[in-house]
């Protein structure tokens, strides 16, 4: 949907979850054999990624202002099952936060959301504000208020709607 890049480091894994559903056409990626494999996913443990998805899409379009779209169990309830354990490096002492079961996609997700809590990058990951849309992109806008996906698409279609409007 988008032209931007993905978002850095393990918040790629957060976005790229988030957009395995095009709200504008109805295709969902988890429900191909490559959408599923690409998350590690059984057929049995899709409709837990959705769930976690859509949980991920709210906090997304919190973090740009707007409501979400449904309502959707939070996040902090979806995570808090997905323990996470500090792992230190022999070598170097470096320490970071690993899921404790690495297999798990809530795992994952909930590594990433530490890591880029850690970094300051959490709050810059959102979803378009365009209700057909809701993809999720990094905002590497220097004020961090951007507002659509592509200013291209998105924001061309709300500015044309808003000037139709007048």
């Amino acid at each position: 949907m988008s032209e931007r890049s993905a978002a850095p480091g393990s918040l790629a894994l957060v976005e790229s979850l988030v957009n395995t559903l095009d709200i504008e056409s109805g295709a969902d990626a988890l429900d191909t054999a490559d959408g599923r494999a690409r998350f590690g996913l059984t057929e049995e443990e899709v409709p837990g990624a959705r769930e976690l998805r859509e949980s991920l899409r709210a906090a997304l379009l919190a973090h740009a202002g707007h409501p979400a779209h449904a309502q959707v169990t939070p996040l902090g309830e979806l995570l808090a099952a997905a323990p996470l354990r500090v792992t230190v490096d022999a070598t170097d002492g470096s320490a970071a936060l690993a899921p404790a079961d690495a297999g798990r996609l809530p795992a994952r997700v909930a590594a990433a959301v530490a890591e880029a809590l850690i970094a300051g990058t959490w709050l810059r990951l959102k979803s378009c504000e365009a209700p057909t849309c809701h993809w999720a992109y990094y905002d590497r806008s220097p004020a961090g208020r951007g507002r659509w996906c592509s200013m291209q698409v998105c924001g061309a279609r709300a500015k044309m709607r808003r000037y139709r409007a007048k």
